[in-house]
Parts: C-alpha cells; structure tokens; sequence
C-alpha cells in the first residue's frame, strides 16, 4: 500500500497511536522529511512537537550507504558490518563525522529558532520519521531521547524494511510500522509523492506547533518564478529564473541541449534546491537555429562563455554566490566556466560529462565539485573518475546505487536531487554573513 504524500502517511500513523492520546507524550519529528509526519501526529493526539537532528555518516564514495549517524549530545552508532565491508579507514570515519557534526549543528540553529528543547523528562518520546531503510538513524535518535531521560521510547514509522525492526525493537520500548515489506526498495517507492522536504517546512510547521509564529500559520508559498531574456554575447537565452525569499545562492543549470529550462529532471531538482533556499536559473544555452547543429552541443569553449555570461547577470540581480548544475556536456562547460571564474562557490555534475572540460581547466577548478553518478551508467561513471584525478580542489564522487545514465529508476532521481542540494547548501553562503562554507567529506 502506497502513501498519498507525507500527510497521508502521518494521518494514517496518528490512528495506530491514538492509544497515546493523553499520554504525557512528545512527538519528535526527524527532519527533514519526518517532520510533516510528525506534526499531522502531534495534532492528531493534542501533544507537542519537536525535531530530533540526528545525521547519517554516509560512505564517502556511495554516500547513499550509511556507516553509521550521529546525533545531538555528541551521539554516535555505527554499523561495524559496513565499514569492515567498505574498508574504511578511521581517517575516513573522522573526516564524514566531522563535515556531518557541523551540518547537524546548523540545521539545530536553524530548526530550532532560538526555542528550547521540549523537555523529555519522565515523559513518553514519540519519534517519527517518513520510513527507514537501514535504521542507523533511528537508533541514533532512540539513544539521544533515552539519554535525554525519556522514560518509554515509541519509534513510529509509516513504511521500514521487515528485517531492520528486530535490531530497532533493542533501542526502543515499541517499533509502530504500517508497512513491513520483505522486498524494500526505498522509502520514496512507498509514496506517490514524496517530494524533498526543505528546511523552510521544517521550521514552519515547527513554528506552527509551537504557536510562536502567526505567519507560521500559513503554508510556504512557491517562490516567484519567472521567463527572462539574459545577453551572451551576440544572442539573447531563455531562462526560467526562482529566487526564494532569503535565497542563500543561486544555481544556474547548464545542459548540453538547448532546451535545458525544458527538461524535466532540471526542473525537479531546481524544485528541489527552491524549497532548501536557493534560486535557480533554468537556461538554455543554446538558441533554438544553433541547437539544431550538433556540433554546438559538444562545443565547451561555447557553452562555457554563456555560462560565465549567466553567472554575471545572476550578481547583477541577485548579489548572491553562484553555483553550477551541469548535466550532459553542460557539466564540462561548467567545469570550463568555473576554472576561469574563482568566486564561483560550488559545482555539481549529474550524470555529466565533465572530462569534456581541458584537463588544464579541471586543475584550475577552486570551487567544491560534486560528481553525481549512477552505478549502471558505467562509461560515464569511469570517464568522470578519469577527469576528478585532474582536479585539485575539493571534490567528491557519488554513486547513486541502481540508477542508469537518466536516473530513471524509482527513487533515483530524488537521491541525485538530495545530493545537489545538500552540496549546494553547505558550499553556497550569503557575502554578507562572514560564514565560511561547511566543508564536506
């Protein structure tokens, strides 16, 4: 049985607990997307909801994998059995807590706005999530609550793989799961909409259930979305153009075609990077009499200086650091733009071709480069191996398990989203806050 959304899932969940109902019970809600699951049970049983920042340690190389997470008051579980299998180094382990410890502790800042943590004394801790997979982060937060001084632990989810509840019914006093399938998949697979949830949602529903916000009282509005004409030289782009309130940065998405606004996974993953903060300019680099010569899709010097023409409108209007999204031949064009552009703050290639870029280029590249690719798409996954050991900057590779060169696979396309995302929010700060970028594994 599929779920309609998060909502559905929480509707449904508050009905196996209403045994809970005058309980002296805390709903906590682990963000992001087990927080609206969390607020439609906190209402249902009348109780007070709260978020449980708790981080997966993801290997660095797969970072879908999860050797362990970590949570608030320096807690930390570890799958042994994965990093024996993985081969990981301490190093490594050290290097993945310490970029996750820094974005837990962000994200508690933010969530939290200046609120205390509802007190668990005594009480019963309802801890809520959208599902599980290999439930690392569910323990972690049943040890955070117990040492918090919960007397009875509830973990509650709407969907978990039949064969992680066994090893969670040892950290918690009761396991509440809907569905129990034999064959797993993914969380996302178990719901008809299970859209990236932003931090913006986070702490509006947060807001909303603590009663400290009137304007928390409506839901988040879809930022202004626009069609612009920007100049590159001789010719003028089509762009899609979002900026969120209080945007963070800004991403221009670079594809190899010239409908790059058109295509429908940019725009599911600018959807993405718009509910997280960050605007996005969908452009096509091309017009339309030059896209129907092939040779120009595969012209990176070109691609590259109406990238760069891009990145320079985007901080006349916006006066936001710029990011890079290239997919297809536009990722070796962002990877060319960037080397010659030194304020450029991060890259990200899904499925790309970035060994189209010179090798002289990726060595010059500073900006943080995130390369997103699937495990069966296998040439471009060695070509984009071949053109990370010319680079010198930070970067890393990510191996997104069952996906092809699309990212067509169920669940595929939303982990490749998460990725960018994340990436993009810890590398992309505001000029005027005189933070430095989280640095990532």
């Amino acid at each position: 049985m599929q779920f309609d959304d998060r909502t559905d899932a929480g509707h449904r969940l508050a009905r196996r607990l209403e045994e809970l109902r005058g309980e002296d019970a805390v709903v906590l809600g682990l963000p992001r997307g087990g927080v609206p699951v969390a607020y439609e049970v906190a209402r249902a049983l009348g109780a007070p909801l709260d978020v449980l920042v708790v981080r997966k340690l993801g290997v660095p190389w797969q970072p879908e994998l999860g050797f362990g997470a970590i949570g608030e008051q320096g807690v930390r579980v570890l799958n042994d059995d994965v990093i024996q299998d993985t081969g990981l180094r301490p190093a490594d382990l050290t290097a993945v807590e310490e970029s996750e410890r820094a974005e837990l502790e962000r994200r508690v800042e933010r969530y939290r706005a200046g609120r205390a943590p509802v007190a668990l004394t005594g009480r019963t801790a309802v801890i809520v999530d959208d599902g599980l997979a290999t439930g690392a982060t569910a323990a972690a937060a049943c040890r955070v609550v117990r040492d918090r001084g919960a007397a009875r632990i509830v973990l509650a989810v709407p969907v978990g793989p039949e064969r992680t509840l066994p090893h969670l019914r040892e950290v918690a006093d009761e396991v509440v799961c809907l569905e129990r399938p034999r064959y797993f998949g993914s969380v996302g697979a178990w719901y008809h909409d299970f859209a990236q949830t932003s931090d913006e949602e986070v702490t509006t529903l947060l807001g909303r259930a603590a009663g400290s916000s009137p304007a928390a009282a409506d839901p988040p509005r879809s930022p202004p979305n626009r069609e612009v004409e920007l100049p590159a030289g001789r010719v003028n782009l089509a762009a899609r153009f979002v900026l969120p309130d209080r945007a963070t940065g800004v991403v221009a998405f670079a594809h190899g075609s010239g409908s790059g606004r058109h295509s429908p996974r940019n725009r599911y993953v600018a959807a993405v990077l718009n509910r997280a903060g960050l605007g996005t300019l969908l452009l096509d680099l091309l017009t339309e009499d030059e896209e129907s010569d092939r040779n120009n899709v595969f012209d990176i010097a070109l691609l590259a200086r109406r990238l760069q023409a891009a990145s320079a409108w985007l901080r006349r209007e916006t006066d936001l650091p710029v990011g890079y999204f290239g997919a297809s031949t536009g990722a070796g064009a962002a990877l060319e733009a960037a080397a010659d552009d030194p304020v450029i703050g991060a890259v990200v290639s899904r499925g790309g071709r970035p060994d189209l870029a010179s090798p002289a280029a990726l060595a010059r590249v500073r900006a943080p480069t995130l390369f997103i690719v699937g495990s069966r798409d296998t040439r471009v996954l060695s070509l984009n191996r071949l053109a990370a050991d010319w680079m010198h900057c930070e970067h890393r590779l990510a191996v997104v398990a069952g996906a092809g060169h699309l990212f067509a696979e169920p669940g595929t396309l939303p982990t490749a989203a998460a990725l960018a995302r994340d990436w993009f929010t810890a590398h992309l700060v505001r000029p005027d806050t005189g933070a430095p970028p989280l640095r990532s594994a």
